[in-house]
């Protein structure tokens, strides 16, 4: 087992510097001048301008630049703004807001997801199978910015207009709760793949062999399908959400504006605008590493899953 973990390790490291490779070579190419966005309307002195773009690497090759990034984030470094900030101290703020949204989007897509999927399953070609389906077809069909602002209306505003006060409509000031719609809205469209995952998974599974060997001995209804059935489907739903993690903190850009969570969505949104290689790169060189750790920990579970998995 401790080599396999070495070895996945390893093998993130070529996948870390291919990332934040072409991420900086996407930054470096776009159009403009990142120290003149710095000054905005106005005209910046043309000797401070020299000071800052030799200070910050600006007239070096793309390359050298790069390297000047890797030789800092080896040393736990992970640069500083045109503005001088540290970009560790801006994604030490950011990254928890981030953090607890995605982990709020995900606690529901599981709960829901696989809890609608395991319904439907069960009553699978009934009315109750087709109305999931179809309520998860439109949840996939509409946009996540039109989900937003829908919910944020009808359960925000008009509850709240109604003395039901349950979920704040922006900002993190009321604790817990201020995640709970927002959360919802970013994890809409993963339920509803989870949801039809789960239920495929578990059709498929309840029509073979040794489910219909288990029914004919007598086994108890919920001993079949919570031993038997949904243990074995549990295998892809798990690689599906340990995949989804990473999303769901890189996609929350529009959920974190529409909901004004002064989360990492927001801050990688302004510094594309401004150019600021060192902040986007960073970035994403934390969300890659999330993905990494959370792929490794869905591998590892594979072998609690089915005991016929052995990592060699």
């Amino acid at each position: 087992m401790s080599r396999y973990i070495l070895r996945r390790l390893i093998q993130a490291i070529p996948v870390l510097l291919g990332a934040t490779l072409l991420i900086y070579a996407i930054v470096f190419a776009l159009p403009g001048d990142p120290i003149a966005a710095l000054a905005g309307e106005k005209r910046m002195d043309p000797d401070i301008v020299d000071v800052l773009r030799e200070q910050y690497h600006l007239n070096d090759p793309f390359l050298v630049q790069y390297w000047h990034y890797i030789v800092g984030l080896l040393g736990g470094d992970f640069g500083t703004t045109f503005a001088g900030v540290g970009v560790g101290d801006i994604m030490a703020g950011k990254f928890q807001v981030t953090i607890n949204l995605a982990v709020t989007a995900l606690v529901m897509e599981a709960v829901i997801g696989v809890g609608l999927g395991l319904y439907a399953a069960l009553r699978h070609g009934g009315a109750g199978d087709s109305l999931i389906l179809a309520a998860t077809l439109v949840l996939i069909s509409v946009p996540v910015l039109v989900t937003g602002f829908v919910l944020q209306l009808l359960l925000g505003v008009r509850l709240k207009q109604a003395g039901i006060d349950l979920f704040p409509v922006a900002g993190v000031s009321e604790g817990w709760r201020g995640y709970l719609l927002p959360g919802f809205v970013l994890a809409g469209t993963s339920i509803a793949y989870l949801t039809r995952l789960t239920r495929n998974s578990l059709v498929e599974i309840m029509r073979t062999d040794y489910i219909r060997t288990a029914v004919a001995k007598g086994l108890p209804r919920s001993r079949v399908v919570g031993r038997h059935a949904l243990r074995n489907a549990l295998i892809p739903l798990i690689t599906y959400l340990g995949a989804d993690l990473g999303a769901l903190m890189g996609g929350a850009v529009i959920t974190e504006t529409i909901f004004n969570l002064p989360g990492i969505g927001q801050q990688l949104f302004s510094s594309v605008y401004l150019r600021e290689q060192p902040v986007v790169v960073g970035i994403v060189t934390v969300l890659v590493l999330i993905y990494i750790l959370a792929n490794l920990v869905v591998d590892l579970l594979y072998a609690v899953l089915d005991p016929r998995i052995r990592y060699e």
